[in-house]
């Protein structure tokens, strides 16, 4: 791969081009998939905006919000690497409450959030409906790789320096896990648009 120089906000305007593109009587699912220190959640709540002002309507979850119950989640402990990649994402509620909705033939009604792992509890919120022609953001860690369909998916990659120097020394449990992540579900190879942001101001797009 080769990297092509890109402002944050020309990738904005390109991903909001790339997902408003597609076609208006279907939903669009998109994923923003990166580690934590990647921020995945902020490029994917950049991307609202821009595509209100397209005329599609936007959903924004997740995938912090459907974790597993802590009982299933940290029954190897709280600093298992291989649970973290495996047991923590409650994938099947994912599928079955946020992405299966906005199938074609879908009902639109989506669940925002499903368990709230501060205080191991379900959020008890309703149903949103999302709009045919409508768009989902999800952000989250650890996504690809897990069976889940997305229309537009984004990687948001950083080398093994950048991670290690950008995670928390509370959670540098997790890097054998993302480490894992890379060797075995190769986000680079699946998602559509990878970007590389070892530094945050000097942006690449990595196009093949």
């Amino acid at each position: 791969m080769r990297a092509r120089p890109i402002s944050h906000d020309v990738l904005v305007e390109e991903l909001t081009e790339r997902i408003s593109g597609r076609p208006p009587d279907g939903w669009v699912r998109v994923a923003v998939d990166g580690a934590p220190a990647a921020r995945p959640e902020a490029l994917a709540d950049d991307l609202v905006a821009p595509l209100r002002l397209r005329g599609r309507p936007v959903l924004r979850v997740s995938a912090g919000d459907y974790l597993r119950p802590a009982s299933l989640r940290l029954e190897h402990g709280r600093t298992d690497p291989d649970a973290f990649y495996e047991d923590w994402l409650d994938v099947r509620a994912l599928r079955r409450e946020v992405l299966e909705p906005l199938e074609a033939g879908g009902s639109g009604q989506v669940l925002p959030k499903l368990w709230d792992s501060g205080i191991d509890r379900a959020f008890r919120l309703p149903y949103q409906e999302l709009p045919r022609g409508g768009v989902l953001l999800l952000d989250g860690t650890l996504l690809l790789g897990q069976g889940l369909v997305f229309e537009v998916s984004v990687h948001v990659w950083l080398s093994a320096g950048a991670l290690r120097r950008g995670t928390p020394e509370r959670e540098s449990w997790r890097l054998p896990a993302y480490e894992r992540y890379e060797r075995e579900a190769l986000p680079q190879e699946a998602a559509d648009v990878v970007v590389r942001a070892d530094h945050p101001d000097r942006l690449a797009v990595l196009v093949t």
